[in-house]
């Protein structure tokens, strides 16, 4: 039914292009000339009458489409329209790169929400700020098509179009988050980023792998951090500035910490930070009161320097550390209402202490480096991850992971005018994995001294294939290779085996934007996915999953490989903005767990089953002030999932359910002030995969309740120059008791966040 629906779609997308092409003789952009007949003088003879005057307006241009850095004390600037209501065209994929942006951003460049054919959004670091987001789950909360997941209080992870973990890549600063180990399942790795020191959060839908290489098969999502203001750096001189955040979260009694300094000083610049934040238990509104286990403390601290070589080359090197201690497992701790098996149990309580990431990266990026290349890209990365999960109170048992992860990438772009643009690079990492054990651990969960190598190069073309239609089309080759040894039971005894896999696959991707009118872009797109089995597929003997489970090693993966299809229509009117689209996504030898022995239904395996997944997305916001420069708008979105295991007919575990939120906003000129009301409302979510839902203590028996809740945010800044803002957010107001579907922390009960910036 669906895959019609989408062909009809298609369809009408063809026969409209044709027809749409004939309306209208004049040159995109232009209007018609005007015969100006001036009236006579009066007092003078007819035969001197003016002659006739032909006037030819000049042609219309769309918006802008650049958008200048914005310092950190200035407030968010939006050229061409209204200042709290940005257009499509104003939102730029890869818009904080400055004049070296054209070979950065998801796209590997800059484009236009409103010029690319996927399904992309982008989250602001205004809105950020207005979210008084404390960490990444808040920072993302919302977003069309994707669901934040939280197994503990202090992890997040995005579902994209109903998939998480490894089959969604997630990026800081164009550098793969994702290594060899991240789980399939839900997992904390988003959380390791301070939202403190985001600038935007860059998502694609559906896409990714050409550009990006194995795991884009959900979506990408491409955290770009702060830096110093490279636009002011190069046009005003010298400057120096900074700002302290403070929020505070009455529902779990937490204070978030924030302090930036940046400055620019002759060729160089430089942006710092840090954060503190000390979390309790949480107050959920629920009967129970405060949740046991959703405690914790974290550090985080970064630096990025950019130097420029000259006006069109820029060196920068950059540092980020992110710490939490004494995390629990909220799910795995005494008194968690859906624990099953150790509500009475100290010896149940499961702790990450530390959870750590460390990134370090060094990129050179110029412009016109040689007559063959507008612009140029090259980093080179060194990113470590280290999980200690520790059981029990006191602490009896640990069981530690350790990534270092080095990596290299190059990126290229040409402009051949009418053939169109090029884009072309490759990228490389090497995953070095130790995972030593000890206590009454039965062993390391990966292999230690594990690899997993990724190698990949990519060309990408955009082209305008007539003055109303654009193309982009690209392709990618990916080989991987791995090895270690697992151990496996052969004829019942635990034995360690190795093993050195190869895995290597083509992708490709083609992406139509046609111009029904100059406000209203027709889209649509087909994208190949892939995604090698990794270490955490292939050879983890992991105690930690679902019931006091067991995942065990499975040798025999093939990769993942997927077709995704999608028609959509944006629209970029001077009130109203919009993007809607309807997406089909073949599943090709989709990794899926299973349980190979019933009389073990807790010993979990993986294996390869086709599977689907479709739904439909929409978002937009509506302006009801006209053309003024402040006022209010309406906004909101809707998504719906639908998942299914082709061989089992089983609903895909974990499906996010039907979901959207509707709100009213005001916002001031220059976003000194604003204020917005909202609600999100979620359907119930009863259709639970047969093999880990129903057993999931994270999901209610029988599904879990849909709910909506009410939401208030406002906020002012005050003082010369804007110096200070005070802000205010209340969260859930009727104190309604609600759970997000998978996660292992309730939602919060009627609760205010304050916050407090200052500038200087």
């Amino acid at each position: 039914m669906f895959k019609n629906l989408c062909y009809s779609v298609c369809a009408i997308f063809l026969l409209v292009s044709p027809l749409s092409a004939q309306v209208g003789d004049q040159p995109e952009g232009t209007l018609p000339p005007v015969i100006v007949q001036p009236p006579a003088v009066s007092d003078q003879p007819p035969e001197t009458t003016l002659p006739e005057i032909e006037v030819t307006p000049p042609p219309t241009s769309e918006p802008t489409s650049s958008v200048p850095s914005v310092s950190t004390n200035s407030p968010v600037n939006f050229p061409g329209t209204s200042l709290n209501f940005p257009s499509l065209s104003d939102m730029q994929l890869g818009q904080s790169s400055g004049p070296f942006g054209e070979s950065s951003g998801i796209l590997r460049g800059q484009k236009s929400l409103f010029d690319t054919p996927t399904a992309a959004s982008i989250r602001t670091q205004q809105e950020i700020a207005e979210r008084q987001a404390p960490d990444m789950f808040h920072a993302l909360q919302n977003e069309v098509g994707v669901l934040m997941q939280s197994t503990a209080a202090g992890q997040a992870s995005p579902f994209v179009r109903g998939l998480t973990g490894q089959q969604v890549l997630i990026l800081v600063d164009g550098i793969r988050l994702n290594n060899s180990i991240t789980r399939r399942g839900p997992n904390q790795y988003f959380n390791t980023i301070d939202p403190g020191m985001v600038d935007h959060i860059e998502v694609l839908r559906g896409q990714g792998s050409v550009l990006w290489g194995s795991d884009a098969i959900g979506g990408t999502i491409n955290v770009v951090t702060r830096g110093p203001d490279t636009h002011y750096g190069m046009r005003h001189g010298d400057y120096s500035g900074g700002e302290f955040t403070q929020y505070y979260n009455t529902s779990n009694s937490a204070p978030y910490s924030r302090m930036n300094v940046e400055g620019w000083i002759g060729n160089a610049g430089v942006f710092a930070g840090g954060s503190y934040a000390d979390v309790n238990n949480l107050d959920t509104g629920w009967d129970f009161g405060r949740q046991p286990g959703t405690n914790y403390e974290q550090w985080a601290g970064d630096i990025k320097f950019n130097y420029l070589l000259n006006k069109d080359q820029m060196l920068t090197v950059s540092l980020q550390h992110f710490q939490q201690d004494n995390l629990p497992r909220s799910d795995r701790f005494p008194g968690y209402p859906g624990d099953l098996n150790n509500s009475n149990s100290l010896g149940g309580a499961r702790f990450f202490n530390p959870q750590q990431r460390d990134l370090a990266y060094i990129r050179y990026q110029a412009l016109e480096p040689i007559a063959a290349i507008d612009a140029l890209t090259v980093t080179a990365s060194h990113n470590r991850q280290r999980e200690n999960q520790k059981r029990g109170i006191p602490t009896t048992r640990f069981q530690e992971t350790d990534v270092e992860t080095i990596g290299v990438q190059a990126v290229a772009v040409k402009d051949l005018d009418w053939v169109g643009k090029w884009t072309s690079g490759f990228d490389w990492y090497y995953d070095d994995v130790d995972s030593p054990f000890g206590g009454t651990a039965s062993g390391p969960i990966v292999p230690d001294d594990a690899w997993y190598q990724r190698i990949g190069v990519f060309s990408s073309w955009d082209v305008a294939l007539t003055e109303r239609l654009d193309m982009i089309a690209g392709i990618r080759y990916e080989n991987i290779n791995t090895a270690g040894t697992p151990i496996v039971e052969v004829n019942g005894v635990d034995t360690p085996l190795f093993i050195n896999p190869n895995y290597h696959d083509w992708v490709s991707q083609i992406g139509l934007v046609y111009e029904l009118d100059r406000d209203i872009h027709l889209v649509g797109s087909i994208s190949e996915g892939f995604r090698a089995p990794n270490l955490d597929d292939l050879m983890a003997n992991n105690p930690n999953v679902l019931q006091q489970g067991q995942s065990i090693p499975s040798l025999g993966l093939t990769p993942e490989r997927s077709i995704n299809y999608e028609v959509g229509i944006k629209t970029n009117f001077n009130r109203l903005r919009t993007q809607t689209f309807v997406f089909y996504t073949d599943l090709q030898d989709n990794i899926v767990s299973i349980v190979p022995d019933p009389a073990a239904p807790t010993t979990f395996a993986s294996a390869n089953q086709d599977s689907f997944v479709q739904g439909v997305e929409t978002s937009g916001e509506y302006l009801l002030d006209g053309l003024l420069k402040e006022g209010w708008s309406l906004y909101g979105n809707f998504w719906y999932t639908y998942g299914v295991n082709r061989v089992t007919d089983s609903p895909l575990s974990r499906v996010p359910p039907t979901q959207g939120i509707l709100g009213l906003r005001w916002r001031e000129r220059r976003l000194r002030s604003y204020f917005e009301a909202y609600t999100w409302m979620v359907r119930r979510q009863d259709r639970l995969e047969q093999v880990r839902d129903i057993t999931d203590e994270r999901i209610p028996v029988g599904g879990t309740p849909g709910y909506a809740t009410l939401n208030l945010r406002i906020g002012r800044t005050y003082g010369c120059c804007d110096q200070h803002r005070l802000s205010l957010s209340l969260e859930n107001i009727t104190d309604k008791n609600y759970l997000v579907h998978g996660s292992g922390v309730f939602g919060t009960g009627a609760t205010a966040r304050f916050g407090y910036r200052l500038a200087y």
